[in-house]
């Protein structure tokens, strides 16, 4: 996908504003398996996805828990790198090889400070953010395995064929076990 688009998904700025962002933003290739960010840091960019599959996870104890996917166009980021310069809550891997636009947080937020557009940008993108945030709690707090398994499948059945069942599994809060239950049952 590339950057406009990206751009104009997240909100529509001018064509001034939009050549100011790509005077920051750098592409980069990375292979499957790199990790894009780490939680044992403070990440300084964030990540807008041209092509590929990424997930977000956290090493508990006893296993990795999947938060999020992030697909074509979406936002990669740490939340917590963002807003508070501080270390990351979570992994994010790299599940297929990638295209990524780079941009450093450091100067985003001084595009910020003298364009309001590109300001009002950054809010929305977070804004965005914010609502997957909360729609994925609402759907692990409220919603069976099955129709949160349903919910993936509807709205990003893509995922299905491009991820491992493990992972999978991990996001819907389940074992794999169970989830090879609810894929017979459906």
């Amino acid at each position: 996908m590339e950057l406009d688009h990206i751009l104009d998904k997240v909100y529509t700025v001018s064509n001034a504003s939009k050549k100011q962002l790509r005077a920051i933003v750098k592409e980069v290739s990375l292979p499957k398996g790199t990790h894009l960010i780490s939680s044992a840091k403070t990440e300084p960019n964030i990540y807008l996805l041209k092509n590929g599959l990424v997930r977000a996870y956290s090493d508990t104890e006893n296993r990795e828990i999947t938060f999020w996917f992030g697909t074509q166009g979406d936002t990669v980021l740490s939340m917590n790198g963002y807003v508070n310069n501080k270390i990351s809550y979570e992994d994010i891997e790299l599940l297929e090889n990638c295209d990524l636009y780079v941009i450093k947080t450091s100067e985003l937020k001084t595009l910020y400070k003298t364009n309001i557009e590109i300001a009002n940008w950054g809010r929305k993108m977070i804004e965005l953010e914010l609502v997957k945030a909360e729609e994925r709690l609402i759907s692990l707090q409220c919603k069976t395995a099955k129709e949160r398994y349903l919910d993936l499948i509807f709205n990003h059945p893509n995922l299905i064929q491009r991820v491992a069942l493990m992972h999978i599994a991990s996001y819907l809060g389940i074992t794999q076990v169970s989830l090879s239950r609810i894929r017979a049952d459906i």
